[in-house]
């Protein structure tokens, strides 16, 4: 893993992306190259054009990046990647003719950029398969040692289950921290010197997993190995670190104070509350035409108010007012009770099950955006009933009321919908990841892996999961528009 703006990214995936880029850059030289030569007038410098290969690298690039192409969960799946290219290289193709029409200096000839393309979806799908072959083999993974065998040890090991970590544990050393819910065999019981041990295997990272530490560390043994050159880390930081969330089960007050993070300046407060208004009113303009479509959809369909009101918590623990389009039934909460609602649910209007797969209904939520109430990117504001019983349920769970809530966030984009406490409780373990790494680098990776949840809706969802769309409890207090 490398951190960047304080980001975790897996090395592998960080060259994966650097190495098709290159790719990218050489396809439309390979493209303009061509053209020349069919038109037997080759007589530029290749440089003279260098502008708009930029153009072209960037956003294809960005495209690729935004639909999911560099997520780990879905690298490894051939079908996956080339779906995802094609879909990739065609909403390029609409940016990069938009851009062309808007700024005609960067106009790429149509010869020259279909060449390109053809090129650069052809040697990207060839880097993928080389790239498949050499991420499995051992020896590219990092060679990890876990002091452990508990419940934070169980953890490492269930994430160490996932194929697409770029980790391997050679063992599990007990340490008198209770019940061993480690496999015996995959416990080590005959190390007389960590140090010796580390340097004859190849531990370049040692994971501190004990359940109480309080008397049971090494301190010795850890300091011999930290001098040699072996990585010491905390069993919260590493899972953060291969997971993208804060494992709230490893998670405690000393962590989190001494801990790398849960800070930002003032100066990124700012910014970011300045874009959000330049954003929002950019939003409502451009997407105008569509909210009066929507609008006139939803009258169309059933009676009742276009817009609905609903409570919401927010920064500080206070309620605000969040505005949405109305995709459920008038009745839909009659007998006063809060609930989830399932994927199918049967309150859900035709209209509403459109809007709500495209999030077209999120939109009315600039609203709140330019009043302050909310931010583009943050944790998801939940209604004031489940923050009560959610906070009584979850260590920690009020934490994440310490920022703006937003439209789209970290967890939306990892987890985006729950119906129970084990789903909240995962979505804050990607709150808490956002609140203790948030920077202007990780807002725009959101925003734009948004546009992945908006086409693949479910994509990010674990398979056979029961995935429950948040509810929003259209109820007679909405509002007609």
């Amino acid at each position: 893993m490398v951190r960047i703006f304080r980001h975790y990214v897996p090395i592998p995936i960080l060259i994966l992306g650097l190495i098709e880029l290159v790719i990218l850059n050489i396809s439309i030289h390979v493209g303009i190259y061509a053209r020349y030569m069919l038109a037997t007038d080759f007589t530029d410098n290749l440089m003279m054009y260098f502008h708009e290969t930029l153009t072209f690298t960037l956003v294809l690039g960005i495209s690729m990046f935004a639909l999911g192409l560099y997520q780990r969960e879905f690298v490894r799946d051939f079908k996956i990647v080339y779906i995802r290219l094609v879909t990739s290289f065609s909403t390029a193709f609409l940016i990069l003719s938009l851009v062309f029409y808007i700024i005609p200096d960067l106009k790429i000839w149509r010869s020259a950029l279909a060449i390109g393309i053809v090129v650069a979806i052809a040697a990207i799908l060839a880097t993928r398969v080389v790239f498949l072959r050499v991420a499995d083999l051992s020896r590219f993974k990092r060679r990890v040692l876990v002091m452990g065998v508990g419940a934070r040890a169980a953890r490492v090991a269930a994430v160490e289950r996932d194929r697409n970590r770029g980790f391997t544990v050679v063992g599990f050393v007990a340490a008198n921290d209770g019940v061993c819910l480690i496999p015996p065999e995959r416990v080590l019981t005959s190390i007389t010197s960590l140090a010796a041990f580390a340097r004859r295997e190849g531990i370049e990272e040692i994971v501190i997993a004990i359940e109480d530490c309080r008397g049971n560390m090494p301190i010795e043994a850890l300091l011999g190995c930290k001098l040699d050159g072996v990585k010491v880390t905390e069993c919260a930081s590493f899972l953060e670190c291969e997971t993208g969330r804060v494992d709230v089960g490893s998670l405690n007050p000393s962590w989190m104070i001494f801990s790398d993070g849960f800070e930002c300046g003032r100066a990124h407060l700012v910014a970011k509350r300045l874009v959000d208004i330049v954003a929002s009113l950019a939003v409502l303009v451009f997407t105008l035409p569509l909210l009066l479509l929507t609008a006139i959809a939803i009258r169309a369909e059933s009676r009742g108010p276009i817009l609905f009101r609903q409570s919401r918590v927010g920064r500080g623990g206070r309620a605000f007012t969040l505005y949405k389009f109305r995709s459920m039934r008038v009745d839909a909460e009659d007998d006063g009770v809060p609930r989830w609602s399932s994927r199918d649910d049967d309150r859900v209007t035709w209209v509403g099950a459109i809007i709500r797969k495209t999030r077209i209904d999120e939109i009315p939520q600039v609203i709140n955006v330019l009043g302050g109430d909310m931010s583009f990117v943050g944790p998801r504001p939940e209604r004031p009933y489940f923050v009560e019983r959610l906070a009584r349920d979850i260590p920690y769970y009020v934490e994440r009321h310490r920022v703006r809530p937003g439209i789209t966030g970290w967890a939306q984009i990892n987890y985006p919908y729950g119906a129970s406490i084990d789903d909240a409780k995962r979505k804050l373990e990607y709150d808490f990841y956002y609140l203790k790494n948030m920077s202007p680098l990780l807002d725009m990776i959101i925003i734009a892996q948004t546009l992945r949840v908006v086409l693949w809706s479910d994509s990010t969802v674990p398979r056979g999961q029961a995935i429950a769309v948040e509810d929003e409890g259209a109820r007679r207090h909405g509002s007609v528009a």
